[in-house]
C-alpha cells in the first residue's frame, strides 16, 4: 500500500501538469489547469483563483491556497460544501451571487463580495464582471432562473476570460465583446446542446473556446469533437481546445 500511494500521487500530479495551459498576458503568463466538470484553477501574478471548486479538496493539494474563489451558482457541482470544507479559505475572497452566499452555512471566507448580474469589481489586480446565466424559456420551473446565478468575465492582464456558468443560448452571451478565452457549457437537459453552444460561439467569436461542463443526465457526455468540427467549419479562426475535464471517466 505504501508503494501504491506515491504512484497514485505521481499519476495525479502528472495528469494535472499535462493539462496545464500557459496563457500569455501583459503581466506574465497565466497558468490554467482544468480540474473537473467546470472546475479550474488560474495562477497569475502570484495570485491563485479557484473557479467553482468541486470534486473534493484533494484535487487542490498541488496548488497554493486561493486568494480568490469565484462561484457561479449554488448547485452542488458548483457550490460544493464538502470540497470547500476541506480547503483553507480564511484569506480568500469569495465572489458569488447572493443565492450562493445564502447557502454557505458554516463555510466561511476571509471576505465575501456579492455581485448581481452586470455588476463589476476590481480586486487582486483583476476585474470581475457578473454576466447573466439562465435557462430558456424563462419559466417558474427553470433550473437556472435569470438573476439567480452568474456567469463571469474576468479581465486579467489585458485578456478577457468568459466563464458561462450553467446557461442556455442567451442573448447576453451572444453579445459578449472581445472575449479572448471562453469556457462554454453544453450538457442536456441542464444547459444547451452542442448545436446551440457552437451557434453562440460563432456569433460572439472568442479567440479560443474550451468546451467544459459537458456531462449530462445519466452521465452521458456531449460530443465535444463534433462541437469542435462545427465551430471550425463555421470559423477556422476560432481555436477550440479540448481538455480532459473528466479524468476519472
Amino acid at each position: 500500500m505504501r508503494a501504491i500511494l506515491p504512484m497514485l500521487f505521481l499519476f495525479f500530479t502528472t495528469t494535472l501538469i499535462a493539462q496545464q495551459d500557459l496563457i500569455p498576458t501583459n503581466k506574465g503568463d497565466l497558468i490554467l489547469t482544468p480540474i473537473l466538470h467546470s472546475t479550474m484553477v488560474m495562477e497569475w501574478s502570484d495570485k491563485t483563483i479557484y473557479i467553482d471548486p468541486y470534486g473534493g479538496a484533494e484535487r487542490f493539494q498541488n496548488f497554493k491556497t486561493p486568494d480568490l474563489v469565484v462561484i457561479t451558482h449554488k448547485h452542488g457541482d458548483h457550490l460544493n460544501a464538502k470540497t470547500l470544507a476541506g480547503l483553507s479559505l480564511d484569506k480568500a475572497e469569495l465572489i458569488a451571487p447572493q443565492s450562493v452566499v445564502d447557502a454557505l452555512g458554516e463555510i466561511s471566507f476571509g471576505k465575501i463580495t456579492v455581485l448581481k448580474n452586470d455588476e463589476s469589481i476590481e480586486t487582486h489586480g483583476l476585474k470581475v464582471t457578473a454576466i447573466p446565466m439562465y435557462n430558456l424559456p424563462e419559466t417558474d420551473e427553470s433550473r437556472h432562473p435569470k438573476g439567480w446565478g452568474n456567469g463571469y468575465v474576468l479581465e486579467i492582464g489585458g485578456k478577457r476570460f468568459y466563464i458561462s456558468g450553467d446557461t442556455e443560448d442567451i442573448k447576453e452571451m451572444r453579445q459578449l465583446p472581445d472575449i479572448d478565452y471562453a469556457f462554454v457549457c453544453m450538457n442536456l437537459p441542464y444547459t444547451m446542446d452542442i448545436q446551440q453552444a457552437s451557434s453562440a460561439v460563432l456569433e460572439f467569436k472568442p479567440k479560443v473556446v474550451y468546451p467544459f461542463h459537458f456531462r449530462g443526465a445519466g452521465g452521458k457526455f456531449s460530443d465535444v469533437e463534433e462541437f469542435k468540427r462545427i465551430v471550425n467549419e463555421g470559423d477556422p479562426r476560432i481555436e477550440v481546445r479540448l481538455r480532459d475535464w473528466y479524468p476519472e471517466k
